[in-house]
């Protein structure tokens, strides 16, 4: 009997620390909820508790591959899950050149095609905004169109963001990429004019919000919404 097919949504921000686990956790609960088989996916990750030889220590790993892996109903190998950690909190590909690692795309989609045999749906988390470096000549919107799953974009809901956003959005569609829908995450408790900015992005994107999260509020998808 021939596998369903996978669902899969690539999770990127307009900007770093915009909330991108917090939402990409919360869609996989929103899928576990509904009865699938949810994984999720850190391609690259800064940030990581490693031992001398670089492996992982223990369970106290990237924090943002703990709650994806705590999000999701189905286990696979860390390394599969997250095929590049580095110890530094710092740029990804700069990491990388410090430990003499050349991140390729081909390593990461071989880790993203066996999380699909797994699974009936997996999230994959970007490293920061669009266009992180991952190499010298290759940044995260050269994965997403390897990839080719639609996107999901996390706004950090605070002053500057309709730039970023609306930035975001035209690299997406001029890569002939689909923008599944938008998250509109409030980063800022004090931001002016939240409600005033999050209708000037409702107005010019045009693919839909899928939820408005408040500060420090839960996150909510329809659970007639159909990603």
């Amino acid at each position: 009997m021939a596998q369903a097919q996978v669902r899969s949504y690539f999770v990127v921000g307009t900007d770093t620390n915009v909330g991108k686990t917090y939402i990409a956790s919360a869609l996989l609960q929103h899928f576990v909820r509904a009865g699938l088989k949810a994984v999720g996916m850190k391609p690259i990750a800064a940030g990581c508790e490693l031992g001398l030889q670089g492996e992982w220590l223990d369970a106290q790993i990237n924090e943002d591959v703990l709650a994806l892996s705590n999000a999701g109903n189905v286990k696979a190998p860390l390394d599969v899950i997250n095929p590049y950690c580095f110890a530094p909190a710092i740029a990804p590909h700069i990491a990388a050149e410090q430990a003499g690692i050349a991140m390729t795309l081909d390593a990461i989609t071989q880790a993203y095609q066996q999380l699909m045999a797994l699974a009936e749906v997996v999230i994959v988390e970007g490293a920061g905004g669009f266009f992180v470096p991952i190499n010298q000549t290759q940044t995260l919107a050269d994965l997403a169109l390897r990839l080719n799953i639609p996107i999901i974009l996390v706004v950090g809901m605070r002053l500057g963001c309709l730039n970023h956003a609306l930035l975001t959005v035209e690299a997406i569609e001029a890569r002939g990429l689909k923008l599944t829908g938008w998250v509109a995450n409030q980063i800022d408790p004090n931001m002016p004019m939240f409600e005033e900015n999050l209708s000037s992005l409702q107005q010019r994107i045009v693919a839909p919000c899928l939820s408005v999260v408040r500060w420090q509020e839960t996150v909510n998808f329809a659970t007639t919404l159909n990603f």
